[in-house]
Protein backbone atom coordinates (compact mmCIF):
# COMPACT_ATOMS: atom_id res chain seq x y z
CA UNK A 1 0.00 0.00 0.00
CA UNK A 2 1.49 3.43 -0.96
CA UNK A 3 -0.36 6.51 -0.16
CA UNK A 4 0.44 9.98 -0.82
CA UNK A 5 -0.95 13.36 0.27
CA UNK A 6 0.54 16.67 -0.94
CA UNK A 7 0.43 19.33 1.61
CA UNK A 8 3.26 22.40 0.89
CA UNK A 9 4.99 20.43 -1.05
CA UNK A 10 5.16 17.85 1.53
CA UNK A 11 4.54 13.83 0.61
CA UNK A 12 3.46 12.02 3.24
CA UNK A 13 3.98 8.15 2.49
CA UNK A 14 2.97 4.56 4.21
CA UNK A 15 4.20 1.46 3.24
CA UNK A 16 3.22 -1.75 4.87
CA UNK A 17 6.16 -4.23 5.28
CA UNK A 18 5.56 -7.58 3.80
CA UNK A 19 7.20 -8.68 7.74
CA UNK A 20 6.72 -7.81 11.15
CA UNK A 21 10.78 -7.09 12.59
CA UNK A 22 11.33 -10.46 14.62
CA UNK A 23 14.31 -8.87 16.92
CA UNK A 24 14.92 -9.37 20.37
CA UNK A 25 15.00 -6.59 23.30
CA UNK A 26 18.99 -7.53 22.85
CA UNK A 27 18.49 -7.02 19.13
CA UNK A 28 17.32 -3.16 19.81
CA UNK A 29 19.89 -2.76 22.80
CA UNK A 30 22.59 -3.25 20.35
CA UNK A 31 21.34 -2.21 16.90
CA UNK A 32 23.39 0.67 15.39
CA UNK A 33 21.50 4.11 14.71
CA UNK A 34 21.57 3.48 11.27
CA UNK A 35 19.88 0.14 11.54
CA UNK A 36 17.35 1.37 13.67
CA UNK A 37 16.15 4.21 11.85
CA UNK A 38 15.83 1.89 9.04
CA UNK A 39 13.52 -0.42 10.48
CA UNK A 40 11.59 2.35 11.86
CA UNK A 41 11.35 4.08 8.70
CA UNK A 42 10.02 0.78 6.85
CA UNK A 43 7.01 1.16 9.17
CA UNK A 44 6.36 4.67 8.29
CA UNK A 45 7.74 5.46 11.85
CA UNK A 46 9.05 8.40 12.98
CA UNK A 47 13.27 8.49 13.46
CA UNK A 48 13.03 12.02 15.25
CA UNK A 49 14.95 11.32 18.53
CA UNK A 50 18.27 10.32 20.13
CA UNK A 51 19.37 6.74 20.14
CA UNK A 52 17.67 5.98 23.48
CA UNK A 53 14.42 7.12 22.51
CA UNK A 54 14.71 5.37 18.65
CA UNK A 55 14.94 2.15 20.94
CA UNK A 56 12.58 3.07 24.13
CA UNK A 57 10.08 3.60 20.78
CA UNK A 58 11.04 0.60 18.95
CA UNK A 59 11.07 -1.83 21.51
CA UNK A 60 7.48 -0.45 22.53
CA UNK A 61 6.02 -0.73 19.04
CA UNK A 62 7.55 -3.86 17.86
CA UNK A 63 8.47 -6.25 21.13
CA UNK A 64 5.33 -8.25 22.97
CA UNK A 65 4.85 -9.28 26.04
CA UNK A 66 6.10 -12.76 25.21
CA UNK A 67 9.17 -11.65 23.83
CA UNK A 68 10.12 -9.76 26.82
CA UNK A 69 8.86 -12.79 29.10
CA UNK A 70 8.21 -15.96 27.40
CA UNK A 71 7.52 -17.51 30.95
CA UNK A 72 4.21 -15.44 31.50
CA UNK A 73 2.59 -17.25 29.27
CA UNK A 74 3.31 -21.45 30.75
CA UNK A 75 0.28 -23.06 32.42
CA UNK A 76 1.28 -22.69 36.45
CA UNK A 77 -0.74 -25.88 36.92
CA UNK A 78 1.14 -27.81 34.83
CA UNK A 79 4.01 -29.92 36.43
CA UNK A 80 7.97 -30.75 34.89
CA UNK A 81 8.54 -33.82 34.08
Amino acid sequence: MDVRKRNNDEASVFKMPLHYPRYSKEDYQDMPEWKLDRVLADYGLSTYGDLAHKRDFAMGAFLWISTHNPKLYQDKTSTPN
